[in-house]
């Protein structure tokens, strides 16, 4: 809400029909010992126009950088068509359907959003979203165990190439659940799972495999060849997917023989704008024979008494929901706005749309790849194929070279040596359809002075 819209007298005649003299009294419950009376380091409150003003500095500050970084968070172009919609106000103080009751607006375009991410990811359900894409490869490894009942082991593997901020989130999450988490190596020189290292595991009991793709490399793995090996060994497969590749990609569920059995991931490329790290949405899709492991909730459609569609909550697994024990889930949540901004953006898209943008992107980076190891020192990490980021290797330290971008308006990407310091000065870049050739030559032009003042190891 931009403005407060009550007036004094207005506030007055709420107050008295409710019989109480002032606000305060609303907070009489509160002991005189634990209120405070005065707030000594708060200056004086400024007017709007003087707050304005001061955001507008705060702003310029932080400036416009070029921008190269990736890693799970991606600038997309996003029609504003989206966020004019989003921002009505039926939509943009609209939570949580909790209620039975909740309105049919509502569950419709929660209903649209399932009915869109089945599409994307090839799967037969899909819940209303997740918290975001690193608490749902959490939920997915917890709802495995759950839904793989033949496996007692609760052994769940996790490539190293599964985002790392994923991998903590996981083991976060679940390290008071009993479950075991055990990390995969990945191919030196490919950067993508280990198969040879897997295969040392064969007859073992083990409950899930969790695959990325594209990887946090932004290479494509084999992940037919590691569906069905993982399928042979009885373990459920979680497939962790970027859904703007999924556009060009094949979809989890068409992977190997049978196909992924859960996939989740973030929303956030599907109409969400960067804001200092979120706020995102995440998204789980799965098998009908798993939809009562789900956690969260799933909305479907219907016909009442006259025949009329109707939009209702199918199914809720929430402890608000079902007695605690039951549960499948005590905080998951549905981010109501960003899927809703997520919604809109795949509708406005279309199949087309999402595809030229994936197109797009695959062909900035090549571009982006292909001008900056022209330059020396500096090289390709992995050969394989790839969707919109890549890794370069250097022959000198990266963070400087980082900083000298910065100081030239640019993000040149992200410094890889605090999760794999075995590649050595190693820089993961991105380039989405948001990045010209002009952006990329700019890019080459200040890397290329940087590293002639970064002295080489």
């Amino acid at each position: 809400m931009p403005f407060i819209p009550h007036t004094g007298p207005e506030v007055q005649q709420m107050l008295a029909t409710i019989g109480v003299s002032d606000i305060d009294a609303l907070f009489d419950e509160i002991p005189e010992t634990l209120r405070v009376r005065s707030l000594e380091r708060i200056p004086e409150g400024m007017n709007e126009q003087q707050v304005m003003q001061l955001m507008q500095e705060r702003a310029r500050q932080d400036g416009r950088p070029i921008n190269f970084i990736g890693a799970g968070a991606y600038e997309h172009h996003i029609p504003s068509a989206v966020w004019s919609i989003i921002t009505r106000g039926e939509f943009y103080s609209a939570y949580t359907p909790y209620q039975a009751e909740a309105s049919q607006g509502t569950l419709q375009s929660i209903y649209e959003f399932q009915s869109m991410i089945t599409a994307l990811t090839g799967m037969e359900v899909a819940n209303a979203s997740m918290y975001d894409g690193a608490t749902a490869v959490a939920e997915s490894c917890l709802m495995a165990v759950r839904a793989n009942r033949r496996s007692q082991s609760s052994r769940i593997l996790l490539s190293r190439s599964v985002h790392p901020h994923y991998r903590a989130v996981v083991q976060a999450m679940t390290s008071n659940q009993s479950l075991k988490l055990e990390e995969q190596a990945i191919v030196r020189e490919r950067g993508t799972t280990d198969a040879a290292a897997l295969a040392s595991l064969a007859g073992q009991d083990l409950t899930a495999l969790v695959i990325q793709q594209p990887n946090f490399f932004g290479l494509l793995e084999d992940v037919d060849a590691l569906c069905d090996w993982a399928h042979a060994q009885g373990a459920v497969v979680i497939a962790v997917v970027n859904p703007t590749s999924l556009a060009l990609l094949k979809p989890p569920g068409q992977w190997g023989a049978r196909g992924a059995d859960i996939v989740v991931g973030d929303g956030q490329p599907l109409g969400c704008p960067l804001s200092s790290g979120g706020p995102y949405f995440g998204f789980m899709a799965t098998r009908q024979e798993y939809v009562r492991q789900m956690p969260g909730r799933i909305v479907g459609r219907t016909v009442d008494l006259d025949g009329r569609p109707g939009f209702t909550l199918t199914l809720q697994a929430r402890e608000q929901h079902i007695r605690r024990g039951k549960a499948t889930s005590n905080i998951c949540t549905n981010q109501g706005l960003l899927m809703m901004a997520g919604t809109i953006y795949m509708a406005m898209m279309g199949a087309v749309g999402l595809e030229r943008v994936a197109a797009a992107c695959m062909a900035r980076t090549a571009e982006l790849v292909a001008a900056l190891t022209r330059l020396p020192g500096v090289r390709l990490g992995f050969n394989g194929a790839r969707f919109h980021e890549a890794v370069l290797q250097f022959d000198r330290p990266v963070a400087p070279l980082l900083d000298a971008l910065a100081a030239a308006g640019i993000e040149g990407g992200l410094d890889l040596a605090p999760w794999y310091p075995e590649l050595g000065p190693a820089l993961l870049v991105c380039a989405t359809e948001m990045r010209s050739s002009a952006d990329i030559a700019t890019y080459a032009a200040a890397l290329g002075k940087a590293l002639a003042t970064v002295r080489a190891a």
